[in-house]
């Protein structure tokens, strides 16, 4: 069953609003957290740094391997992968506007033929067991209220041996969940994933860990480099987000940004196989 989570993320990055926020400030490739260099770097280029050490994960898969990037955004690590390592990739999400703009850019660049876009969600996959040598995904999976259920349906698709590689925003075990409600009702979820929730559920499944590097700055660093962005070009902004929904956002990167600033948060690539 899809959790109630799932429509209400979908209900939200399908607005005008919130898809034409990502896609102005991030420039529609990639919508997660990036590896900075300085404080100034432009969003974009850090973005495209997560995906170029990520993908170092894979760089053992032949070409024409297949690649599940659930919760793909707007498909710009399945493009990277299928231009530089001649991946075949396909792309899952639940947003449609984002999901169209995806398909657009894929025919753009000239990768429709091997980057697919597929309408749905990770906690049910549409996808036959034994379809994947890879599974990909960036920043996305704290948006299921089922977490397991995802690590159980990404098992069920991936062929035995195949890697998973995933970055998401979490809460260091042990937190206490009040000190995390601005975060949580931010993101509508009563809580969010650990590396040790990640890696019972690996244990559960008979995966591997091959690697957890952690990179806890990188979140302060990505969700204010985002503020400082949005109040930079905040009218140029408006023309294409409602003010209601600017003040959020604001407030809402405030309470990421403390979160991370008292430890309370954590954020890396997460390596395991399947065995």
């Amino acid at each position: 069953m899809k959790s109630n989570v799932v429509d209400v993320t979908k209900e939200y990055y399908d607005s005008s609003d919130a898809d034409n926020f990502y896609f102005h400030v991030w420039g529609g490739e990639d919508i997660h957290i990036g590896l900075y260099k300085n404080d100034s770097e432009p969003i974009a280029d850090a973005s495209v740094r997560t995906v170029e050490a990520m993908a170092e994960r894979l760089k053992h898969l032949p070409a024409g391997a297949r690649v599940l990037d659930v919760g793909a955004g707007y498909g710009g690590a399945g493009r990277y992968l299928a231009r530089k390592h001649g991946l075949h990739v396909t792309c899952l999400n639940l947003s449609l506007a984002q999901n169209e703009r995806n398909r657009q850019m894929n025919r753009r660049q000239g990768l429709a033929d091997n980057v697919d876009v597929v309408d749905g969600d990770f906690e049910n996959l549409p996808f036959e067991a034994d379809s994947f040598d890879a599974v990909w995904s960036q920043d996305a999976i704290l948006h299921s209220g089922n977490r397991k259920r995802v690590f159980e349906e990404i098992d069920r698709v991936l062929k035995a041996g195949g890697d998973i590689v995933i970055t998401d925003p979490m809460q260091k075990s042990g937190v206490d969940k009040k000190a995390l409600r601005p975060v949580l009702d931010r993101i509508h979820l009563e809580s969010m994933g650990s590396v040790a929730d990640y890696k019972a559920f690996a244990a559960d499944l008979g995966w591997s860990v091959q690697s957890v590097d952690l990179h806890n700055h990188q979140l302060v660093n990505h969700y204010s480099r985002v503020r400082a962005e949005l109040r930079s070009r905040e009218s140029d902004l408006r023309e294409h987000c409602s003010a209601e929904y600017m003040d959020r956002m604001q407030k809402g990167l405030g309470h990421w940004i403390e979160a991370g600033k008292q430890g309370r948060l954590e954020w890396g690539i997460l390596h395991f196989r399947k065995g």
